[in-house]
């Protein structure tokens, strides 16, 4: 049925006393709802699409219940038909973190997936890039500047001659000085972009430009051990390393230059790299975004759900995060984890993040934006009840503090414990070691990142439409009932596949990339 004739509303439980209007632009008020859950009702209002309208007389101070959850409580009486915004709710208050049910809930029992490949490069550690670049790591911001030129040099003059490198990409930030580089909390911005130059895409060839004054010294980036850093003292470790201040660099263009020297034989190495076909088990994805409106809870959060079975199922790594956007359904968590300590280790990450909230004298209510508003959330806990669907079904194998890596063992699902934010959530995802992402959208983001193709998905049929070559794939597709929730979650998984072997995303089309953004919560000096 198409939501552009007939008036329809979405229910997501049979005990819910709201629905969500799926009618493109919204329907006006006095609009009589032929069927569904709302059958009967006349709207006392203009309802925006992905809005909630009261399926029936909602008293003060009872419950407004979506996906049979408490989303808020009335602040007012709120009569059938009419439009149920935010400021007609209280938000629920967050469930504490004791007395949660432990690893109760017993794991699916799938049988596994086999026989689905993809076109990746194989690292010498045994992990697999779906992309072949070269990365640039810097320890401060100052050098980003140059990096930003020489960049711009290697891929005008450099690679045209290694036609098999994909791309270079210059690790640039805000950290490296100026910042409490010994306090508590600093070591987590420090191994994120350790980590970071690790990921799986670069393929181990990562060059560092470094100023040479900063606190952030290349030594303490990239310790022994990481890669072999070039200084005064260890002559024999190889030109790794670049440092503006070098006595020997003479003028801005000396320091170009030397970059471009220090990257030629990476791109040889990265150049003589090729394709060869190994195992979804290879694939590391990262899944973000609780969604920007209400219809991401019904369409693109529940596709990708079942795409994250999916790849569980096929022996892959499916990493979900952002704290706030899941602190509301921490039971949920708690009792799908494999074993006790990994329950306990979620309520160890989302205590800490409350703990940093409360420093900081603000809440879990600064989420949601003013554009998840208008998309028909009210509050974090309905964004909550939709985003936690986007892990799917099955068991969380483990759980990754901010700016930890993953280790080869760790497959299946993963708690990648970050904040909600967009940019630091995927920046702490590419320092886990995700080769792949996948974003979904309701409002709309030409989000990109240029570490990691992005696969975006439109929650709305009317954004996909609209955004035509922005949106890779179209979840609006389910509400439209043109695809189920399993077509579209296997639909998904195989562009997915299509994707790590080298099909370009619109991002990666249009060349759109966020910057790189740290979470630190140690002070600024």
């Amino acid at each position: 049925m198409s939501t552009n004739t007939r008036p329809l509303a979405i229910r997501m439980h049979p005990d819910d006393n709201v629905a969500i209007i799926a009618n493109d632009g919204g329907l006006p008020a006095g609009t009589v709802m032929p069927e569904g859950p709302a059958a009967g009702i006349t709207l006392r209002d203009k309802v925006p699409q992905g809005h909630k309208v009261a399926l029936r007389d909602i008293a003060v101070g009872q419950a407004v219940l979506r996906y049979n959850v408490p989303v808020g409580y009335a602040r007012e009486a709120i009569a059938a038909g009419s439009w149920v915004h935010e400021r007609l709710l209280d938000i629920p208050p967050a469930r504490e973190l004791q007395g949660l049910p432990m690893a109760t809930q017993p794991a699916p029992q799938w049988s596994p997936l086999e026989g689905y490949t993809f076109e990746g490069y194989v690292n010498a550690d045994g992990s697999v890039g779906t992309r072949n670049l070269l990365a640039i790591t810097t320890t401060v911001q100052c050098v980003a500047g140059v990096l930003k030129v020489a960049v711009e040099r290697i891929e005008r003059e450099l690679l045209p001659l290694f036609p098999n490198v994909d791309g270079v990409v210059g690790l640039e930030h805000g950290y490296g000085c100026g910042v409490a580089i010994d306090a508590p909390g600093a070591e987590i911005p420090i191994r994120t972009l350790r980590n970071i130059s690790l990921n799986p895409n670069f393929g181990g060839e990562v060059m560092v430009v470094s100023l040479g004054c900063e606190k952030l010294q290349p030594s303490r980036l990239l310790p022994p051990g990481s890669f072999p850093i070039h200084d005064e003292r260890e002559k024999d470790q190889g030109p790794d390393l670049v440092c503006l201040q070098d006595d020997a660099h003479v003028g801005f263009m000396s320091m170009i230059d030397d970059i471009l020297q220090h990257a030629k034989p990476h791109l040889e190495r990265l150049n003589a790299r090729r394709r060869q076909t190994v195992p979804a088990s290879a694939l590391v994805v990262g899944v973000q975004c609780g969604g920007s409106d209400a219809f991401s809870g019904v369409t693109a959060n529940p596709a990708v759900g079942y795409m994250a079975d999916l790849i569980v199922r096929a022996g892959g790594t499916i990493m979900f995060s952002e704290n706030t956007e899941v602190r509301d359904a921490v039971e949920q968590l708690t009792s799908r984890a494999a074993t006790p300590q990994v329950a306990e280790d979620v309520v160890r990450e989302l205590g800490w993040y409350d703990q940093y909230l409360d420093r900081g004298r603000a809440d879990r209510t600064a989420n949601t934006t003013p554009g998840n508003k208008a998309g028909g959330l009210s509050n974090i806990a309905e964004k909550a009840m939709g985003s936690i669907i986007k892990s799917g079904s099955g068991a969380i194998a483990s759980v990754l503090a901010p700016g930890n890596k993953l280790a080869p063992d760790q497959k299946g699902l993963v708690f990648a414990a970050t904040p909600a934010s967009d940019f630091i959530c995927g920046t702490l995802q590419l320092a886990a070691g995700m080769n792949l992402h996948v974003f979904t959208t309701g409002r709309g983001t030409p989000y990109g990142l240029q570490a990691c193709p992005v696969v975006k998905v439109a929650t709305r049929s009317d954004l996909a439409r609209r955004w035509h070559d922005l949106m890779d794939f179209n979840a609006g597709q389910i509400a439209d009932g043109a695809m189920t929730i399993e077509d579209a979650g296997w639909a998904l998984f195989k562009q997915l596949l299509a994707v790590a072997s080298g099909k370009k995303t619109w991002a990666e089309h249009w060349k759109l990339h966020n910057a790189l953004v740290l979470f630190n919560p140690a002070p600024i000096t």
